[in-house]
Order: structure tokens, then sequence, then C-alpha cells
């Protein structure tokens, strides 16, 4: 039976969408964006600071489900400019241990939700 994950831990959802939905032992992420949970705000600081921010958030996702980073199978990283690659994956890869880390795909896009530079959504099973 599918579950609804919410977590004031991690932005409310922008439009018609949940944070997670747990189906069985797996658990489908929405994209996660570089809000602060806490202000509303985004942080767009610099790509390093607005990574780590997403990854927080979906840290926070991932927990309210019972699960770390650990249980991540598959992510998508969504990307505005692919120069920006080395120092999203930097940030990205310090959340995993690189010798069990998940499948991804990385893709440049032509635009993301309120103009940010990083969406990343994720797959993961108990």
């Amino acid at each position: 039976m599918k579950k609804i994950i919410f977590t004031e831990k991690a932005p409310a959802p922008i439009g018609p969408y949940n944070q997670a939905v747990s189906f069985g032992n797996m658990l489908f992420t929405s994209g996660q964006i570089a809000i602060n949970p806490e202000t509303g705000d985004l942080v767009l600081d610099d790509i390093e600071t607005e990574t780590k921010q997403v990854m927080e958030n979906m840290k926070a996702v991932l927990e309210e489900a019972g699960m770390t980073f650990e249980n991540v199978i598959k992510t998508s990283i969504f990307i505005m400019d692919m120069n920006n690659f080395a120092k999203i994956n930097t940030v990205y890869g310090s959340y995993f241990d690189e010798k069990t880390a998940p499948a991804r795909e990385t893709v440049q896009v032509a635009g993301l939700p309120k103009g940010v530079n990083v969406e990343i959504s994720m797959i993961a099973m108990k």
C-alpha cells in the first residue's frame, strides 16, 4: 500500500505532489531543490552551498521514511550548467560511501523550478 512521506524538516511541496511516497520496501522521492525549510528561502549563495541544502533536504526526507543514504539505490541529478558538475559531484559524493554509492544519471536541463541550479531525486529501498 502507498504511504505518503512528509517532514517539516524539508521544504513543503510547491505543487500537487508529495516529498516522497513509499510502497512496500521502496521509497520514491520527489526532486528537492535548495529551499531552507525553516525560512522558506532559496539558498543560492554558491553551487556548493546550494547542493548541500538539496542533500540536507533529501536527508530529512529519507530519515522521515526511516532510511539513510545507505538505502539509496538510484539518484537523478538535474543541473542547469554542466560546468558545475565537478562541484556538485564533490558535495553529493560526500553523502555516500563510494564503494556502495547508488546508480545515477546527471542531466543538464534548460530550466528548473524557481530558477535554481540543481535538483536531485532518489529511489531508496529498505
